[in-house]
């Protein structure tokens, strides 16, 4: 299983989840353009020495990203609001590259297409979203969980 955020708007929200990553051993695709320079200090500070500890592969675009998961046979799972199947509910596979879009705008409809699994984090009536770290914690705890690798 890995980690891919689509075009990140927010420094401390990505060292967070690259974090996660480290601590977890899973592997952090970044798909470029990020919305902040990945050198800024907020960057650096919110994953602090972990982001040494990190894999982090760059792509530098949504096509560059697509055209290696293809090749490498992998599922893309999707987390957005407009998804209709909780995450909950989802089987999920060591194949699966677990995608998070962008704070400010979520991910374009060509991303939507191209996920095999739209996933969603069920809210309260009249919330809109939740911090995008939070939800990939969440997201990952439970395919953790599910695929025994939480001992």
């Amino acid at each position: 299983m890995r980690i891919a955020l689509f075009e990140p708007d927010i420094p401390q929200n990505t060292g967070t989840i690259l974090r996660l990553a480290a601590c977890l051993g899973l592997e952090a695709h970044l798909i470029e353009p990020a919305g902040f320079p990945t050198s800024d200090r907020a960057f650096r500070r919110a994953g602090m020495d972990y982001l040494d500890q990190v894999t982090l592969v760059r792509h530098v675009s949504w096509e560059a990203f697509e055209t290696w998961r293809r090749a490498q046979g992998l599922r893309l799972v999707l987390f957005t609001t407009q998804a209709a199947t909780c995450y909950l509910d989802h089987a999920y596979e060591p194949r699966d590259i677990l995608l998070f879009g962008r704070e400010s705008a979520g991910v374009p409809a060509a991303v939507h297409m191209a996920a095999e699994v739209r996933l969603k984090v069920s809210l309260q009536p009249g919330m809109r979203s939740l911090n995008v770290a939070m939800t990939c914690a969440m997201a990952v705890g439970e395919a953790v969980r599910q695929l025994g690798k939480g001992e």
